[in-house]
């Protein structure tokens, strides 16, 4: 049977990267999706993939730092698919790099609502969806930059994305006696267009790939394959964890 049979799945950030080939593989695996992201003809297009392959998918474009398109997600998969089952909020952007005391305020802020609040307000009416069923599982990309690894130039992006780990662990605290899990999904370098804006010369690429264990980046397709592990009921013991996808850059020193 399929890993996530009759269950409804919302992906964020799902035009591209980890979160396209995630929306692919949860409806592979039986899920009815609901995608989304800021471009719409992007989501037009997986949706017409996963329609075209067997499965069902429906988009909703918007921006995941207003509340209102939380809530619109949630009411969506409700609507069109019945209830929610697995929430993965995805989106998320590295923000400005640079020198930490040369970062603007308006960008820190920025920063901080797209990876951070984002996920507070999908969170927010994402677990009372899953709570009418009694059980779920919320999933947050996460990083090991600011968990395991400190990266100069980073200061927003490691803040935001460590802070949606004492998310994660409060909320399985919270609502794991009511049957909903929650973790993190901590990918290391990956192939993604947010990838390849930050590594993008061959001596950036290199370097990047060197601080990897494994020496290379990660497939979008590999990563989506953690989050799908922590989706379905394969992970049904598995909550409130910082879930390493990273290639070994954590414990890596060569």
């Amino acid at each position: 049977m399929p890993a996530l049979s009759n269950k409804v799945a919302i992906i964020t950030g799902a035009s591209s990267g980890i979160g396209y080939a995630t929306a692919k593989l949860f409806a592979r695996e039986g899920a009815k999706v609901v995608v989304a992201a800021r471009r719409q003809a992007e989501l037009d297009a997986i949706v017409g993939e996963i329609v075209h392959a067997g499965g069902q998918a429906v988009a909703l474009a918007g921006d995941v730092k207003d509340e209102p398109f939380a809530k619109a997600l949630v009411e969506l998969a409700i609507g069109r698919f019945g209830g929610l089952d697995v929430a993965f909020n995805n989106a998320g952007t590295t923000g400005e790099m640079g020198a930490t005391p040369d970062v603007s305020l308006s960008q820190w802020e920025d920063t901080i609502r797209t990876n951070l609040t984002s996920a507070f307000l999908g969170a927010k009416y994402q677990i009372p969806a899953m709570l009418e069923r009694k059980s779920g599982s919320v999933i947050f990309t996460s990083t090991f930059v600011g968990y395991t690894v400190g990266l100069p130039g980073m200061a927003a992006y490691a803040a935001s994305k460590s802070g949606l780990i004492g998310l994660t662990q409060a909320l399985a605290s919270e609502f794991g006696p009511k049957g909903v899990r929650v973790n993190a999904l901590l990918p290391g370098g990956t192939d993604t267009p947010m990838g390849r804006a930050f590594a993008n010369t061959p001596d950036t690429l290199a370097f990047v790939q060197g601080l990897h264990a494994l020496k290379r980046l990660a497939l979008p397709e590999e990563i989506a394959k953690s989050a799908l592990y922590l989706a379905s009921d394969a992970s049904s013991f598995t909550t409130g964890s910082a879930l390493l996808a990273d290639g070994g850059v954590s414990i890596n020193r060569t």
